[in-house]
């Protein structure tokens, strides 16, 4: 059994209800430069993500590793909390399920919106940078 202290404790908030709220061991997600994997001692992390599979492995007896699909979003990894904010997400069911779901319901954006929202969470992946290194500073 894993000790508390090498767990996160992830939360994924869609705009009207929180989805994930549970303790993890890892956690998995993409952004534009390819997908990334975190643990419970790796640097404090902030990362805009595109639409694509998020998955994280559950602090259970049996552990299991849960996946979502998520529309685009913010990460943020701040001590052993990762607060994940995305436009939109489903969890569970097939895996083939879920990618069909990322492909035809999350990535429908014409390039202009595409733009729009890329530029738009990079600004508010910089703004969350900068208040974390400002909390810190306090």
């Amino acid at each position: 059994r894993h000790f508390r202290h090498l767990l996160m404790n992830l939360k994924v908030l869609l705009p009207t209800e929180v989805l994930v709220d549970e303790a993890v061991r890892k956690v998995t997600a993409e952004a534009a430069n390819g997908s990334f994997c975190l643990l419970p001692r790796h640097i404090d992390f902030v990362a805009a993500l595109v639409p694509g599979l998020l998955s994280f492995e559950t602090d259970e007896e049996e552990v299991r590793e849960v996946f979502l699909a998520v529309a685009e979003g913010v990460l943020v990894k701040s001590g052993e909390e990762v607060l994940v904010s995305v436009r939109d997400a489903v969890r569970g069911g097939e895996l083939g399920e879920l990618r069909r779901i990322v492909e035809e319901k999350f990535k429908v954006l014409d390039d202009k919106e595409k733009t729009a929202r890329t530029a738009m969470a990079r600004i508010e992946a910089g703004f969350v940078r900068r208040f974390l290194e400002v909390q810190k500073r306090g």
